[in-house]
């Protein structure tokens, strides 16, 4: 008995034990297409100052949740091509670590629709096209002036209350000419109805632009954008904090529209995301 129970004692002694590794992914997602989000969640298996992430040709911020544990929103823009895409992750601290992480995005199928608007809206007139240029300067200034600090909690709310009737990523065709892909949501709601903060942020642009009309546009922090636009009355100014659940503006049909309505884009580190994506990932 002594014999055999030396040779077990030795044989437990000899097996290796399997290392953790230097940085796990979990992933939550409504599905992996183009216009969706992915949540990442990253345990270092030492704690780490901070955490690089890139996919898609795209730097996302990631935020702590305590020590070991990070979270980030990776936004799968319209124009990404099915197929497998890495997710580069470093962490930095006392022990660096890298690690790749795959996504294997599926074929969206989007539809088209047909509305007719103003032609001033589909081929504008001469003494509007500067500002239409000034207005997308203004815009591309907005998308590069993200806080570093998280201004949002886990959990967005909806914006108005009424049923999403025009989907995101629809090709959308004004006066028979196809324009750019819907970026948005489109949300049926009546003229005056209050819209509501979805979630916590800083007022990044509140004005009417030649397009989207009234457009509030709001700063989620981290990359995260909220863009509200056709708004009849806008009742922020630019560099107010608002709360979740603060009014922002009431539903209106300024710009280019049909009818009243509130349109709600999102963008994640300038990708175009589907607001509906983020409400059901991000709990």
């Amino acid at each position: 008995m002594m014999r055999l129970a030396t040779v077990l004692l030795a044989l437990q002694v000899a097996v290796p034990q399997t290392p953790a590794p230097a940085i796990a992914v979990a992933r939550s997602a409504r599905a992996v297409q183009p216009g969706e989000i992915v949540v990442l969640t990253i345990t270092t298996a030492d704690p780490a100052k901070g955490l690089e992430v890139r996919a898609f040709e795209r730097s996302f911020q990631a935020y702590s949740v305590d020590a070991r544990t990070w979270r980030v929103l990776v936004g799968i823009d319209l124009d990404v091509q099915p197929g497998r895409h890495a997710v580069s992750i470093v962490a930095s601290g006392t022990k660096p670590a890298r690690t790749s992480h795959t996504l294997q995005v599926q074929a969206r199928a989007f539809a088209t629709r047909n509305l007719t608007v103003d032609p001033n809206f589909v081929n504008p007139p001469p003494e509007a096209v500067e500002r239409i240029q000034r207005d997308q300067r203004d815009l591309d200034l907005v998308w590069k002036s993200s806080s570093a600090e998280r201004l949002w909690q886990d959990g967005f709310v909806r914006p108005v209350p009424d049923d999403s009737n025009s989907a995101f990523g629809t090709r959308s065709v004004f006066n028979g000419q196809p324009r750019s892909p819907h970026g948005g949501a489109d949300f049926l709601s009546p003229a005056g109805r209050p819209i509501a903060a979805p979630n916590g942020g800083r007022v990044a642009l509140a004005k009417d632009l030649y397009y989207t009309g009234n457009t509030v546009i709001l700063d989620h922090g981290l990359g995260l954008f909220s863009m509200f636009a056709h708004l009849s009355a806008i009742s922020v100014k630019e560099g107010d904090v608002v709360k979740s659940g603060q009014v922002v503006g009431e539903v209106g049909a300024t710009g280019r529209v049909t009818g009243p309505h509130l349109h709600w884009a999102v963008r994640l580190a300038g990708a175009r995301v589907d607001p509906l994506s983020l409400l059901a990932v991000v709990k």
